[in-house]
């Protein structure tokens, strides 16, 4: 698809007849102002995208000129995009105007490749765009004969025949290179296709020639889609938009079941699930889910989504209803044959699970954390704080730090960052501090326990070891305070890094 006239379009559609003057979009270009679009009154006129602007105001004394907004035609681009979606999944952009669909496979949904060209150019043109398009087997194919064939289908395998009659205008390649084929007296792209390849990469290059193939459909070019295609996908479309939540409601359960039911025939579990509503109006939403796991049951599933719904803090919308929903596995995974247990932990460890997965649904998964153990002794590197639902990282196993009923020997709350303290500390280079100042307020030390020495790692830093305290104040506060390992004297920096319980 091609949208000649999508800068203009965008703002007719804000100000329908709001100009009278035909209007012009300009672009400084080489320190000079050109067209970069114009609307089809100005066309009529003799105008041209890319001419000079000082020459179009001389030929046309009443024109509106507006600078050019490329930000706004790319979001517009993009919600175009989106839209399409609703006909195929893999969906490209081409360019700053047009759009690549691959409908291969779903035509037979609308009534054959003629009919549901007609239909996507009709609900795009009552969008107020002007639109042309095209279909055929490679997207090369498709761009050229979008825009110098509107509406013409050619049948895969016969792209040569499609586009002999098109200018050369239509190849893929700069304009330098069309102005020499130009001179050479080569007027069509049948004629450069029957040349010598050899003689036209020696004339024009390589890169040439390989985008010659590819339009005739010689050599195959993949398209990159915006989005990532969804390992499996179920939708459901209405003759009648709907609106209400319970006919929402029952959708995504059908779509659900749907799901659940080739899961269990390829043997997969969904971990990543998204849900897109697309309305009647163009605008489309999609809520995405994520799993711990990997999950087939269908209860499941529409609790997660019931939970994201409702954690929304912009709610879903069905406008003037919702004339399509699709439910699309982002990421599928393997589920092996599992042994029950007869201890009865593999319950509780499901619900635990569940609980992450609601929790993470309604509040986002990286709200939701657990702490990984790492292979050091340093205290504020001894764990990471990682997504619950993320298993890349393992479980990892916790070294004891005590035995039964003996005092901890670590703090239930590190600080992020050790603080510095300040206090009496001289005299005693080897002890503990008798008192000391942190955060404005003084602390009086009536216990200490210590040192315990903890060395940096060498490898990575030239830190001093630290020599660690556990003391008690008179106000029963029991803290985690070390000094940096220098023993001389005042110059012996303490801090601050643990609260106990």
């Amino acid at each position: 698809m091609w949208l000649p006239r999508l800068p203009t379009d965008r703002i007719f559609r804000r100000a329908p007849s709001a100009f009278k003057a035909p209007l012009l979009i300009s672009q400084r270009i080489n320190n000079a102002l050109s067209i970069y679009a114009l609307d089809a009154r100005a066309e009529r006129l003799g105008l041209y995208k890319g001419q000079p602007l000082a020459n179009a105001q001389a030929m046309v004394r009443e024109l509106t000129v507006l600078p050019a907004d490329e930000k706004s035609d790319a979001a517009l681009l993009e919600n175009i995009a989106d839209w399409c979606d609703r006909f195929s999944p893999f969906v490209a952009c081409d360019g700053t105007d047009g759009l690549l669909l691959d409908v291969t496979g779903a035509t037979h949904l609308f009534g054959g490749e003629a009919m549901m060209l007609e239909f996507v150019k009709g609900r795009i043109a009552a969008q107020g765009f002007s639109v042309r398009a095209a279909m055929a087997g490679t997207a090369p194919a498709a761009h050229a004969l979008a825009r110098f064939a509107d509406g013409h289908i050619a049948v895969p395998g016969m792209e040569a025949q499609a586009l002999a009659r098109l200018p050369v205008a239509a190849l893929p390649c700069d304009e330098t290179i069309r102005r020499a084929l130009d001179r050479a007296g080569l007027k069509t792209i049948a004629q450069v296709a029957t040349r010598q390849r050899s003689e036209l990469a020696a004339r024009f290059g390589k890169p040439f020639v390989a985008g010659l193939d590819v339009l005739l459909g010689v050599q195959d070019k993949p398209i990159a889609p915006r989005r990532p295609l969804p390992d499996l996908m179920a939708e459901q479309r209405f003759a009648e938009p709907i609106v209400t939540a319970a006919a929402i409601s029952a959708s995504l359960a059908s779509l659900a079941q749907s799901l659940k039911t080739v899961l269990e025939q390829r043997g997969l579990g969904l971990r990543i699930q998204e849900a897109a509503f697309f309305r009647a109006d163009g605008q489309v939403r999609r809520i995405a889910v994520r799993l711990g796991a990997p999950v087939r049951d269908e209860a499941i599933l529409l609790r997660l989504l019931n939970e994201k719904l409702e954690a929304l803090s912009d709610p879903l919308d069905a406008g003037f209803g919702f004339d399509l929903i699709r439910l699309e596995t982002r990421l599928a995974e393997e589920t092996g044959h599992q042994t029950a247990s007869l201890d009865g932990d593999e319950n509780a460890q499901w619900q635990i699970r569940f609980l992450v997965d609601r929790l993470s649904a309604r509040f986002g998964e990286h709200r939701v954390l657990r702490f990984v153990p790492q292979d050091t002794h340093i205290p504020e590197a001894a764990a990471v704080a990682v997504p619950a639902q993320d298993s890349d990282f393992g479980q990892g196993r916790w070294t004891r730090k005590r035995q039964e009923n003996d005092p901890p020997r670590r703090p239930l709350r590190l600080l992020q960052k050790p603080e510095p303290i300040k206090g009496s500390f001289a005299g005693v280079p080897d002890g503990a501090p008798a008192f000391f100042h942190w955060r404005q307020c003084r602390h009086e030390v009536v216990r200490a326990e210590g040192p315990e020495r903890i060395a940096m790692e060498w490898w990575k830093s030239q830190e001093a070891a630290r020599d660690y305290f556990r003391i008690e104040t008179s106000q029963g506060q029991r803290f985690w305070i070390y000094r940096d390992g220098r023993h001389d004297g005042l110059a012996t920096r303490w801090y601050l890094q643990g609260i106990f319980a």
